[in-house]
């Protein structure tokens, strides 16, 4: 990658990510402390915020959003991350979004703060994010939150981080229904199956179709190939997936949910709760080198299947997004 070049509006000196990590710490949900050392998730989140900055100054990387995008009268720079001055000692790292990449819906992100936000900070959060993306016409901020859903009036909860020790979600003392297992996958034969099932989901629950997307083609491959995904069976018959992938989220090692889908068919018995445990044992006997780690995956608040099977399946909700409105 070519060296990357100054842009107008990013002027002041980039952030130092150990800072934006600092703040991650401390406004980070309470429950984390006690599954990672704090000096674990900092260097961790560290190396997160270090990466994520190129996106203040590479040229390179702004090219292709623009090219990407293809917006009228917007250029590369456009698209760059900015450090914006907020209110009295805070700055934000802002950088412009679309809602499943449709430039009809864009959005500005908050992705590193100098401190802790407060509800006291959104009218100039609001101005600053006016002020750096308004060619935009974004129709909202997101931010990142510890609070639970409904603690935040005037701002909309959206996507939440559900996560736990795989160790703990293994629950070798809970009884699975016999007729419920797990075998790996092998191909993409039941991807069509899997979309049709989310089209019918969709059909149902319109928002849905806003809320959750189907593994993709190269997603599923990426997870066969890691061994991490599942074809989910009812008495042997193919009732859906379950697969996660390695990541490093919220200063957590992880399996990140790439997948976690019933049929239509069979939902409604009872086993979306179930899905978890089941997935938890089998990666504990199949990749015992995963044993460390925490399933997580985003689910939107207002997913009324999969944001409650969750928890009752003993993930934790550790925060996640709320949304201020721009206009």
């Amino acid at each position: 990658m070519k060296e990357p070049h100054p842009a107008p509006g990013n002027a002041a000196p980039a952030p130092d990510p150990a800072l934006l990590a600092h703040t991650d710490l401390q406004s980070g949900h309470a429950r984390l402390r006690d599954w990672a050392t704090e000096e674990d998730r900092h260097r961790r989140l560290t190396a997160w915020h270090a990466d994520n900055l190129e996106l203040l100054t590479s040229m390179d990387i702004a090219h292709v959003r623009a090219d990407h995008f293809a917006l009228p009268g917007l250029h590369a720079e456009h698209y760059l991350d900015r450090w914006e001055p907020a209110a009295q000692g805070l700055h934000a790292l802002l950088s412009i979004r679309f809602e499943n990449l449709d430039v009809q819906r864009p959005f500005v992100n908050v992705s590193g703060l100098s401190r802790p936000w407060t509800p006291a900070d959104l009218p100039a959060l609001r101005d600053a994010a006016n002020r750096a993306y308004h060619p935009f016409r974004p129709a909202t901020l997101r931010l990142t939150t510890a609070l639970p859903v409904d603690a935040l009036p005037g701002l909309t909860p959206e996507f939440r981080f559900l996560t736990a020790p795989l160790q703990d979600l293994a629950r070798p003392d809970l009884t699975l229904p016999p007729e419920l297992t797990l075998r790996p996958t092998t191909d993409d034969t039941h991807l069509q199956d899997a979309r049709d099932a989310y089209a019918a989901l969709d059909a149902q629950h319109p928002a849905h179709a806003r809320q959750a997307h189907v593994i993709d083609a190269e997603q599923l491959a990426d997870t066969v190939q890691a061994g991490l995904m599942y074809d989910v069976l009812v008495r042997g018959e193919w009732a859906g997936y379950v697969g996660a992938q390695p990541a490093e989220e919220i200063g957590l090692d992880v399996l990140q949910v790439q997948e976690l889908l019933l049929t239509p068919h069979h939902r409604g018995h009872g086993y979306g709760p179930h899905l978890g445990t089941l997935f938890a044992r089998t990666v504990l006997r199949d990749h015992p080198d995963h044993a460390h780690r925490h399933l997580f995956g985003t689910i939107h608040a207002h997913n009324h299947g999969a944001y409650p099977a969750a928890l009752r399946a003993g993930r934790h909700d550790v925060g996640g997004y709320t949304l201020l409105p721009l206009r």
